[in-house]
C-alpha cells in the first residue's frame, strides 16, 4: 500500500469526501455546514492512547461547541468496531453520551488521500497505521492548521483549543499571538500596521518594547 498522498499546505482548500461514520454516511462539507471542523485520526480502535484522546474530546465538547467547531475522529476500523469501542470510551471517562462521529476508514482510503499514514507503524498484517494527525478547517473549507503526532504520543487538546482561539482572534484583528499566549493575554501588533493607524485600531493603547537595534517592531497591546 502506498503511504503517500497529496501534501496539503496551509490555506489549501481541504478536500471534500464521503464516508461511513458512527452517525451514518456523511458528506464532509455538508456535515460541516457553516462551522469550523477539527478532524483527528487514530491508529486503531481499542487502543489505550486513542481511548484517552477520544474520551478527552467528548468531555470537552462544550469548549468546541462554543467556538463553533465540530470535531470528527477517524480510525482504521469498521463502524461496528467503532460503536463497540465507544462504549469503552464512555465507561473510561464516565460519560453518559458520546457527542461526535468517528469515521470508518478500514481500507485506509481516506488516510492515504489525506497523507495520514505512518510508514514506521504497521498492524499485524504489515499495513501502515494512521499517525495522530490533526486538521483544523475553517468555515470556508480552508486548511488552517495541521499537526502530526507519532502513534506513541497522545495529543494535547488544551494546546489545540489555544490554537483555535488564536486563529479566530487573529482573523478578525490586526494582531498576532506571541509564544505561550493564552486567551486574555497581551498580543503583538502586526508589523504591517502603520503608527498613524494605532489610535483607531487599538483604542486600549500599545506599548513598544525597547531593543538594542532601536527598531520599534515589538508592539504589545491588550487582547482586542
Amino acid at each position: 500500500m502506498s503511504v503517500q498522498g497529496k501534501a496539503l499546505n496551509l490555506g489549501d482548500q481541504f478536500p471534500n469526501f464521503q464516508a461511513e461514520t458512527t452517525i451514518g454516511r456523511i458528506d464532509f462539507y455538508e456535515w460541516m455546514g457553516d462551522s469550523w471542523a477539527i478532524l483527528f485520526s487514530h491508529p486503531s480502535d481499542y487502543t489505550p492512547v486513542c481511548t484517552t484522546e477520544l474520551s478527552r474530546v467528548a468531555g470537552i465538547l462544550p469548549e468546541f461547541t462554543k467556538r463553533n467547531i465540530k470535531p470528527i475522529a477517524l480510525s482504521c476500523d469498521s463502524v461496528e468496531s467503532h460503536k463497540g469501542w465507544i462504549e469503552d470510551i464512555k465507561s473510561f471517562a464516565k460519560l453518559s453520551e458520546f457527542g461526535y462521529p468517528i469515521i470508518a476508514d478500514d481500507k485506509r482510503e481516506l488516510a492515504v488521500k489525506l497523507n495520514m499514514l505512518d510508514k514506521d507503524e504497521r498492524d499485524k498484517a504489515g499495513i501502515p497505521l494512521t499517525c495522530r494527525a490533526v486538521f483544523i478547517i475553517d468555515a470556508s473549507k480552508k486548511l488552517r492548521l495541521t499537526l502530526l503526532y507519532p502513534a506513541s504520543t497522545g495529543r494535547n487538546f488544551n494546546e489545540i483549543l489555544r490554537v483555535i482561539d488564536s486563529l479566530k482572534l487573529t482573523d478578525n484583528n490586526k494582531v498576532a499571538t506571541p509564544a505561550d499566549w493564552e486567551h486574555g493575554k497581551e498580543c503583538m501588533v502586526l508589523p504591517t500596521v502603520q503608527q498613524d493607524d494605532i489610535p483607531k485600531l487599538f483604542p486600549q493603547g500599545i506599548k513598544t518594547v525597547e531593543v538594542p537595534s532601536g527598531k520599534k517592531y515589538l508592539r504589545m497591546t491588550p487582547q482586542p
